[in-house]
């Protein structure tokens, strides 16, 4: 089983965002936390699914993989929300917030999410993508929600598992956990394929 495997590894989150620490964790993976301080900047002529796959390797573009043992596997995530074609990344404060949600309410549009899973030999990067559709949420609703709730740290001023996600989202069509900022589903998918490239990996103290 792949998390028996997991064991022989040390491995590092490269992440601020509490949601993807909680899911990964639910997932059963031991990890650490591995700053991730870069600017987050990019090609505006990029497409969104190049922009989300570029964001996560920017992540561990600090990383000096010649100091990690061959058995270390580094995760970087990075999520975007996109609406009438335009990159909603997180708002700078409440205005900007209930302008991303009142751009959101009654309408449908799409939530990527980046994924690069490397070892100090070898980097993947993939993403997955979801369609979300909300419905028209009244302006005193989407004020209670920038007000009671923490929308300024999350791609599109909002948290599909915080109270607006509950009242107003009406269908989701891809992945829910992909939508709340980690796609656990490719993440799996992604481990499995480099552990089986590193079949006989060092013990966990072991140094190369």
């Amino acid at each position: 089983m792949l998390l028996d495997e997991l064991k022989n590894y040390k491995i590092y989150l490269a992440s601020k965002s509490p949601r993807r620490r909680e899911l990964l964790a639910d997932m059963g993976i031991d990890y650490e936390l591995l700053s991730a301080e870069v600017e987050e900047s990019y090609d505006p002529s990029m497409p969104p699914a190049d922009v989300v796959q570029y964001l996560s390797r920017l992540k561990l573009s600090a990383v000096d993989f010649s100091q990690y043992p061959a058995n270390t596997i580094f995760i970087a995530c990075d999520t975007i929300v996109v609406a009438d074609g335009q990159i909603l990344g997180k708002p700078k404060d409440d205005e900007e917030a209930l302008q991303m949600l009142r751009q959101l309410s009654g309408h449908t549009h799409t939530v990527l999410s980046g994924l690069t899973v490397a070892t100090p030999a070898r980097m993947l990067t993939d993403y997955r993508s979801s369609e979300v559709t909300f419905i028209e949420i009244p302006e005193e609703e989407l004020r209670y929600y920038v007000q009671h709730y923490r929308p300024l740290d999350k791609a599109g001023a909002y948290g599909i598992q915080e109270w607006v996600g509950y009242i107003g989202i009406q269908s989701i069509n891809g992945s829910f956990y992909n939508v709340m900022g980690l796609p656990t589903c490719l993440l799996w998918d992604m481990l499995k394929k480099m552990v089986d490239t590193h079949s006989n990996p060092l013990p966990p103290n072991s140094s190369l």
